[in-house]
């Protein structure tokens, strides 16, 4: 009998060659599907051998386990969640958020909108009719099921877990592993803490722990298309590509076709759901609300309840007061105040203002060499080529440009306000040049949103311009207004319209029934949505006691408290598991250390791993460390405000590679080992999530009966 039957015979498992020509028989190298023998159907000799106990638990703890897993997540998720009755930290945003959508008002925010859809979802689902203002400490009104809200956020949280099972065993991670990960995940304490609330970070935690399943999943199948895109998988796939593309037996229809389906799963699927999700956010926002100036005048028009061309006059007159708005992408209104520039000119200052209120307000006025017009003349229309003045309404002042360079962008003049209308120069003389009218071909006159026209300065020679750069503290973190030289005719941010217009001698028009493109709101949107959040920097003159430094986290060096902190209010805490924390950060740097010192070896001719140990460092070592970084290292380079929960999507990343690690170093180890180890892993995890389970649940009563809690002085879990 040969050696191979021997071992079938026996029930043992054929090992090397005999076991890869076993399980992988000639049709595999031409592409053929290949049937693997099921472990309850394995013949010997022509007959079939019964499956033991054990490989039937083998079969069914893929199944049971992460039911059991989930069970656990359901419970830990829901135990006590609608416990506190009052609105909790940044509830007071999402919930209000999702009440604009309940109520169709258009708001503006600066994550996209999925998300909080599916927020305003919950709360249709739950019957709220969204009036509610979600006032942070606020007590819910009993006709709101906020228990609900929850509910439906934390379910997101609930299916983090059993796809991290399923992540860990696509990984090939061992069944010890398997579970670790997953127990990881279940009790991480800041996980279950942040999905018991009406908050989008389950929903971002489950979409990037979904996306790597997804990852996974491609790695071991190589026939499946992923729906997600992250900096990650788009690595991973350049790689994939490049190694099809070294392989000189594929065909170019083949390797044509491998990367067709991943432009069409990694980039174009994607995006279409991106941009589903504002067709959606559109077509359900159809109303004015708090958002509005953030879009451009014509999406504003045809908001219900707007006022933006509503009996406006079509076309504009010296003597017209108005707002006029900045065109470019993500472009506000032209605005002034009272306060000056705390270098160059000292005079007032000019910016672009996203928000409506009295300082966006301008007069038309003539040039001073224009003598025979006063305010109670009969109204002059403003043609193309007309030099004319723009007197800011608040202060009297007029629009203003010298040889002064802006205060961010250098390169540029400064705009100010100056004078009066008495006092002045030249230099408050702007030429109104026409660039496009939607509503006509003729460019001869100025009409109300539908003409895009720009604002030479007469003596500079240079454009009105504002290109979503903000200004310091000193201007409101507002978008600095510049004086631009390059004459570009196609430079959407010196492209002004007129949005409000009121002129009591003119009759009113109806300019709102012209329609502003998707793509264009899309865009405009999207980039109003990365200048506002590039605005929340640090405020060095404000303590914000919530807000923590990139290194904070991956130590565990603070929590956050979500809430008031009197012994009359249920209290939580967001605070980690200090082992998964501490251990998984570790984890990162002995991934790569043990990658270093394998490479070393094989360098010296040494022959330690197997192909398959090596693709398994590769890709389940290597590429969660490298999805930490991805994850983490934005928040190290960016200057805005930061607070522990922007770690939890690195977090997972860690906790993977730490799975590996262990998986890695113990596989080789006798079973008694492997076993006792994991045991200890499991009840230091369990036991750590146990002791800090009353942060997660809710604190009741002093604050000082907890104090037992606080390791560490930034640690402000009791006082």
């Amino acid at each position: 009998m040969a050696e191979k039957d021997v071992a079938v015979a026996s029930g043992a498992a054929p090992s090397g060659d005999a076991a890869r020509r076993r399980h992988v028989p000639g049709p595999a190298a031409s592409g053929a599907p290949v049937s693997q023998p099921q472990p309850t159907d394995i013949k010997i000799h022509g007959t079939k051998k019964s499956p033991s106990i054990l490989q039937i638990l083998d079969d069914w703890e893929f199944i049971i386990a992460p039911l059991i897993f989930t069970a656990l997540a359901a419970f830990t998720r829901l135990w006590k969640i609608g416990l506190s009755p009052i609105v909790t930290w940044d509830e007071a945003h999402f919930g209000k958020f999702g009440s604009h959508y309940i109520k169709r008002e258009l708001f503006f925010d600066v994550h996209p909108p999925l998300g909080k859809i599916l927020v305003g979802l919950s709360g249709v689902l739950a019957g709220y009719n969204g009036s509610f203002e979600f006032k942070s400490g606020e007590t819910y009104p009993q006709e709101l099921d906020y228990t609900f809200m929850r509910a439906f956020n934390a379910f997101w949280g609930i299916l983090c877990v059993p796809l991290a099972y399923f992540t860990a065993a696509e990984l090939n991670l061992k069944r010890p592993a398997v579970w670790l990960v997953t127990l990881m995940v279940l009790c991480e304490n800041s996980y279950t803490t942040i999905s018991r609330f009406i908050l989008l970070d389950s929903m971002l935690l489950f979409g990037t722990v979904a996306t790597v399943f997804c990852w996974s999943k491609f790695h071991r199948q190589q026939n499946w298309s992923d729906f997600f895109v992250t900096a990650m998988v788009g690595l991973y796939t350049i790689e994939d590509l490049w190694n099809k593309f070294g392989n000189t037996k594929m065909s170019y229809p083949v390797l044509a076709a491998h990367f067709s389906a991943r432009v069409i799963g990694l980039i174009v699927i994607p995006f279409l759901v991106y941009l589903f999700s504002f067709a959606l956010h559109f077509a359900i926002l159809t109303r004015s609300g708090p958002g509005d100036a953030q879009m451009s005048s014509l999406f504003q028009a045809n908001l219900e309840g707007s006022e933006i061309g509503r009996n406006s006059p079509l076309e504009v007159a010296w003597g017209s007061k108005v707002t006029i708005k900045n065109m470019g992408y993500g472009g506000g209104l032209l605005h002034s105040h009272v306060q000056t520039y705390p270098e160059g000119s000292t005079q007032q200052q000019v910016t672009c203002y996203h928000h409506k209120d009295s300082n966006n307000e301008w007069w038309f006025y003539p040039n001073r060499s224009v003598t025979d017009w006063t305010p109670e003349s009969e109204p002059r229309m403003i043609n193309n080529g007309d030099f004319i003045r723009l007197i800011h309404a608040q202060t009297g002042r007029n629009l203003h440009s010298h040889d002064i360079s802006a205060p961010i962008t250098k390169s540029q003049k400064e705009v100010s306000c100056y004078g009066n209308l008495t006092i002045g120069d030249d230099k408050d003389h702007w030429k109104v040049e026409i660039v496009k009218d939607v509503s006509s071909r003729d460019k001869t006159k100025l009409r109300t949103l539908t003409t895009a026209f720009r604002l030479k300065n007469a003596v500079m020679g240079c454009y009105l311009r504002a290109a979503n750069v903000n200004l310091p503290q000193w201007g409101f973190k507002q978008i600095e207004v510049t004086c631009d030289k390059k004459n570009n005719p196609k430079d959407t941010f010196t492209h002004w319209n007129v949005e409000a217009h009121t002129n009591e001698k003119l009759p009113p028009g109806d300019p709102g029934k012209y329609k502003s493109p998707f793509l264009h709101d899309f865009i405009h949107l999207n980039v109003a949505m990365m200048t506002s959040n590039n605005a929340l920097v640090p405020d060095p003159d404000k303590q914000d006691d919530l807000a923590s430094q990139w290194w904070q986290w991956p130590i565990l060096n603070v929590g956050l408290r979500m809430c008031g902190w009197d012994d009359k209010i249920v209290k939580y805490f967001l605070l980690g598991n200090p082992f998964v924390y501490w251990v998984s950060t570790g984890s990162l740097g002995l991934v790569g250390l043990v990658t270093i010192w394998y490479i070393l070896r094989w360098q010296r001719g040494f022959k330690d791993l197997s192909p398959d140990e090596i693709d398994q460092i590769h890709y389940a070592g290597l590429y969660p460390v490298l999805g930490w970084f991805l994850h983490y290292l934005p928040f190290v380079v960016m200057a805005r405000v930061t607070y522990v929960h922007h770690y939890y999507p690195a977090l997972y990343f860690a906790i993977l590679s730490l799975g590996f690690l262990i998986d890695f170093t113990l596989r080789k180890q006798q079973k008694a080992i492997q076993w006792t180890i994991y045991s200890v892993l499991y009840a230091i995890i369990i036991g750590l999530y146990i002791f800090f389970i009353p942060i997660c649940w809710g604190m009741t009563g002093s604050n000082q009966q907890y104090k037992y809690m606080k390791w560490f002085d930034t640690w402000r879990i009791s006082d």
